[in-house]
């Protein structure tokens, strides 16, 4: 590609990120390099810092830099709710929409039969003992509509059945629509209008 080693494994690596090709990378590439000073310097210092520091939350799957993140240390957040959503992204994206000011519970997946993933692989015996010794009286399923989003919102109510009010965003959000590619007022309106199960 390039002739330089170095350069062509760059653009190699950045062309495995989500919404890269290989000719998206070679332009980002060229893009850092030409403005070495100004980004790629920068971007490379805090990609060594992040590589070093990042760490998922051993409370509820975020991603931060300590044991337990911001999110769960905060003393303003409701301690009554917790939303549940299936990975970072999906928890990013309820944090942008300002709409939810109470406690998370990132999945890590979906149950899926096809994929040999069950309950044990995902965080779901983590939710059930949060549900417990957090005291939550209510727990949000803010799930992907996908057919594996709703068969594990499905699976965690039936197991919070009777413990906990267990409700599931509303309209809003389209069959087959991931939260993490859906605009605030969206989220928004999902959430404000979600529902028992």
């Amino acid at each position: 590609m390039s002739g330089a080693k170095e350069i062509d494994n760059l653009i190699e690596l950045m062309a495995k990120l989500p919404g890269l090709g290989p000719r998206s990378a070679r332009r980002a590439v060229l893009h850092l390099i030409r403005k070495r000073a100004l980004l790629l310097t920068p971007l490379a210092d805090s990609m060594c810092r992040v590589a070093e520091t990042a760490r998922e939350c051993l409370n509820c799957g975020n991603v931060g830099t300590a044991d337990i993140c911001d999110i769960c240390e905060s003393e303003k957040r409701a301690t009554g709710q917790l939303c549940i959503v299936e990975d970072v992204a999906d928890l990013w994206a309820m944090e942008r929409s300002g709409v939810f000011r109470g406690r998370y519970h990132v999945l890590g997946g979906t149950l899926s039969a096809l994929d040999s993933i069950g309950p044990e692989q995902l965080r779901i015996p983590r939710l059930l003992d949060r549900v417990t010794s957090e005291d939550i009286s209510e727990v949000i399923l803010a799930l992907n509509a996908t057919i594996d989003g709703q068969t594990t919102a499905h699976y965690i109510a039936d197991q919070l059945d009777g413990r906990v009010r267990v409700t599931s965003l509303a309209q809003g959000v389209p069959i087959g629509g991931e939260l993490d590619y859906l605009d605030d007022g969206t989220i928004t309106a999902a959430m404000n209008a979600r529902k028992d199960i």
